[in-house]
């Protein structure tokens, strides 16, 4: 494929008087990762919600590859097979275990049989390292376990682009490296994501691209190198400097970023 597998195009969001998103516009090429950082309330949730129709945009068009997905006459529910989004507070159904969670939407949306939805949900368990806490029920999971249970449910439907918000905002320190060294094989597989997160350690060594957005807007895009060494505007260096105060370079498992 030539082109972006994901475009989005001048997108506004406004709730009440307070503009959220403020003509936001970027593309997403096959198997690029994409960070997108910045201060809080700066609409970097809601951009993800707005790309996957679960806030629809006030203006501005998505599309995923050739299909708009910002179309009132397009199959949201379809499109949405395609795109895996990870929430920083999980969203497992509590009542199942984490297989079950991973199986659910293979049978219901995929219509598979019990006995290939499980084949399938093991064989995503095995990539997140969950497949001895299978049976388990939510509440018998770490934060990181869970995360990574969600990050199996979303791989179950072979998206083609994966949505992570803050995925590890809730976690407690410790925890967060497991996540994110499951983000990084992703990553070295080739999968597209977009990503909102504080993880400066992981944005440096992972991802291709970085989005600065503050006030709504994109204010910088470049790749890591140019954007912790020489960013563009002093409010970036102002940023990254009290970034690193607050949360320290949580990057994971070091060993520079993937190769293409």
């Amino acid at each position: 494929m030539a082109g972006p597998i994901l475009r989005v195009e001048n997108l506004h969001k406004a709730y009440g008087k307070t503009e959220v998103l403020r003509g936001v516009s970027f593309e997403v090429a096959p198997g690029e990762v994409v960070v997108i950082i910045g201060p809080s309330g700066t609409g970097k949730s809601t951009l993800l919600r707005c790309i996957n129709q679960l806030t629809p945009p006030d203006q501005g068009r998505v599309w995923l590859e050739d299909v708009e997905i910002t179309d009132k006459r397009t199959d949201i529910n379809k499109v949405r097979e395609h795109i895996g989004m990870v929430f920083q507070d999980f969203n497992l159904f509590t009542h199942l275990t984490a297989i079950q969670n991973v199986m659910l939407a293979l049978t219901k949306v995929k219509r598979m049989s019990p006995a290939e939805a499980r084949a399938k949900a093991m064989l995503e368990m095995e990539k997140v390292g969950l497949v001895d806490k299978a049976g388990l029920y939510p509440a018998e999971l770490s934060g990181g376990q869970k995360q990574r249970a969600a990050i199996a449910r979303s791989l179950a439907m072979d998206p083609k682009v994966m949505l992570f918000d803050e995925p590890t905002s809730a976690l407690d320190p410790e925890l967060i490296g497991e996540v994110l060294e499951v983000m990084k094989t992703l990553a070295g597989e080739g999968m597209t994501m977009l990503v909102v997160s504080h993880e400066m350690g992981f944005a440096r060594e992972v991802s291709d691209r970085i989005i600065f957005l503050e006030n709504g807007a994109i204010s910088e895009d470049g790749p890591p190198e140019q954007f912790f060494t020489n960013p563009k505007h002093a409010r970036t260096r102002e940023f990254l400097g009290k970034l690193t105060e607050l949360y320290g370079n949580h990057g994971g498992p070091r060993g520079g970023r993937r190769k293409k």
